[in-house]
């Protein structure tokens, strides 16, 4: 039977189009001729929507971990869906549904582009009631103006749109849209219908398409976006998209060799185009990023700027990505900075979970006062306590031993801020410092912390930017100073902390130190590939040279779960017997990403 259009509906849609999105992702990647036929787009668009879909569990779990135990509004999960996408969109495709997303939550938060949602406006779905409709009717109205917001931001966004892609897929979909009569979830099958019948005209408006004998991937990837939301709102499983290739089986066309498919010249760009995918998120001011198109759509082509309220995701294939970094900064602080060689089909992180991720260890005095020996709650609360969040069981160890709450992530799954939130109310202190230790979690713990701030906890973040950094924090931070002499001598600290992670790169990649191979050992120096090796220790030993060349008391190594004790050994004496008056400590960290992570005090 048919649901209403409110929260719940958007989570389950969240959750639907990511597992379509998850069986359909190879198909989608195989298809991707166009903009560049890097085969990546069902990829992309799989980790947009999942960011998408995260968020909006995170705005469930802070609600659920609210006092009052509240639910959030439509208005709650359409915001928090949009910015999700937003900061989380890959990809030309994905940053494309990441504005289509944000135009419908402009209409479905606010009832319309204006903002103002009327003196009828639904509690929950924030859906303007019109002068004597049902809420049935409003909520298909609104969803017909969703679908047309979306396509008006998505066409704006994009500097010089093409027929025949993604775009001509979501324009079907909101005609067939406002053409339908009925409750929303007719409406929602109507869009999925259009957006389906249009995808498979795809390759007669685009000549590429028609060579290769495909559908538009983006356009097949927002089709499958837009069945798990005719599938969440009338409970039905809507009919499959028509094949991927109209008309051919799965072999590429006649006359189409793999390496036209791939899309990759002898010079590594593909069909000639530019050589590389720049993506960053950019903080600046509308008036700068007005300039800022300008100037990128000079540099190169597919240009997509989306986003607002000075946040924006930033998208561009150029020949020259310093030039295009180097526009962000103009424009204002741009950050999670990605660079794509299209000849290596790689991204910069090359396999290494983030280039923010690792960082330095130092001794640990115990702070055990703080919980009881196993991490549980106190029957009273203490004065104070640290809440860290953590890579590895054997750092987690490490941190409950000093009498800190250990948040344990698992690769791949940043905790949300609900898992924060928790960890607060375990450490049962009516003062807590929190540690994220990755810069991708310092908004996350800021949600946390404003939660736990409103159940009477006085809470600070220090920014740490990796796990070791918060090592480094903990281990000067003393109860029994005043809390803010606390947190300045632990913010201190972990800012004198340089780290460095190596990790081994999955496939061939552009990084600052230049062009890496699959299989070469990186060595990342407080965030950035400073080290090309072919061999671990031996890369390690580099890196510790640079670090130390700048100065440098203490030396500690993290283990990760799979790295040889000999090369700890080894490590430790080359340290001893080059750098004088140096001491190194190891721990086991049990990090399944990162072999080994470095830390000078």
């Amino acid at each position: 039977m048919p649901h209403t259009l409110d929260a719940d509906a958007v989570r389950t849609w969240c959750g639907l189009a990511l597992d379509a999105l998850g069986r359909a992702r190879a198909d989608i990647d195989a298809i991707n001729v166009y903009p560049v036929a890097d085969g990546d787009t069902g990829t992309n668009l799989y980790l947009t929507v999942e960011s998408a879909a995260r968020a909006v569990d995170a705005a469930f779990d802070g609600h659920a971990a609210s006092a009052a135990a509240s639910r959030p509004t439509l208005a709650d999960v359409v915001r928090a869906m949009a910015h999700g996408a937003l900061i989380g969109a890959r990809g030309n495709s994905g940053t494309i549904l990441a504005q289509l997303l944000r135009g419908m939550a402009d209409v479905l938060a606010d009832g319309g582009p204006d903002g103002n949602p009327g003196a009828g406006a639904a509690p929950d779905t924030g859906v303007t009631l019109g002068a004597g409709a049902a809420p049935g009717e409003d909520e298909a109205d609104g969803l017909r103006r969703a679908l047309r917001r979306a396509v008006d931001l998505a066409y704006l966004a994009v500097a010089h749109p093409v027929e025949g892609t993604v775009l001509t897929v979501a324009v079907a979909a909101a005609e067939s849209a406002e053409r339908t009569t009925g409750d929303a979830a007719t409406v929602a099958r109507a869009a999925y219908e259009g957006a389906r019948t249009a995808l498979q005209a795809t390759p007669g408006q685009l000549d590429v398409l028609a060579r290769a004998g495909v559908v538009d991937a983006g356009g097949y990837g927002l089709v499958t976006v837009l069945g798990g939301l005719a599938q969440a709102l009338s409970g039905e499983v809507p009919a499959p998209p028509a094949p991927a290739r109209p008309g051919h089986d799965a072999q590429a066309p006649t006359g189409t060799s793999e390496q036209d498919v791939a899309g990759c010249s002898a010079d590594g760009a593909p069909d000639g185009g530019p050589a590389f995918e720049v993506i960053y998120l950019l903080e600046a001011g509308d008036t700068a990023v007005t300039a800022l198109r300008e100037r990128l759509d000079a540099l190169g082509d597919s240009l997509v700027v989306v986003g607002g309220d000075g946040l924006w995701n930033v998208h561009v294939h150029v020949d020259d990505a310093g030039a295009a970094v180097e526009a962000g900064i103009q424009a204002g602080r741009p950050y999670r900075i990605r660079i794509t060689h299209f000849g290596g089909a790689a991204d910069r992180k090359a396999g290494s979970g983030g280039p923010d991720r690792p960082g330095p260890a130092v001794v640990l005095p115990d702070q055990s006062g703080a919980q009881g020996p196993t991490g549980g709650p106190r029957a009273e609360r203490a004065p104070r306590a640290v809440v860290a969040v953590v890579p590895g069981d054997g750092l987690a160890a490490l941190c409950a031993e000093a009498g800190a709450t250990a948040v344990a992530t698992r690769p791949g799954e940043p905790p949300a801020s609900g898992e924060l939130v928790d960890a607060v109310r375990r450490a049962r202190a009516r003062e807590v410092v929190l540690l994220p230790n990755d810069t991708e979690l310092h908004h996350t713990a800021a949600a946390a912390a404003a939660q736990a701030r409103a159940e009477g906890v006085r809470v600070a973040v220090i920014p740490t930017r990796s796990a070791v950094q918060g090592i480094a924090a903990l281990a000067v931070h003393e109860p029994g100073r005043s809390f803010d002499e606390d947190v300045v001598a632990m913010t201190s600290a972990a800012g004198a902390t340089r780290y460095a992670e190596l990790a081994v790169a999955e496939r061939q990649s552009w990084t600052m130190a230049g062009v890496c191979q699959a299989g070469d050992v990186l060595g990342m120096i407080d965030g950035d590939v400073a080290v090309i090796g072919s061999e671990l220790a031996a890369t390690a030993e580099t890196v510790l040279d640079r670090m130390l060349a700048s100065g440098g008391e203490m030396v500690t190594l993290v283990l990760g779960a799979d790295l040889p004790e000999e090369v700890a050994e080894r490590l430790e004496r080359h340290v001893r017997e080059g750098h004088f008056a140096v001491d190194t400590v190891v721990y086991h960290g049990g990090q399944p990403t990162a072999p080994l992570i470095i830390g000078i005090e």
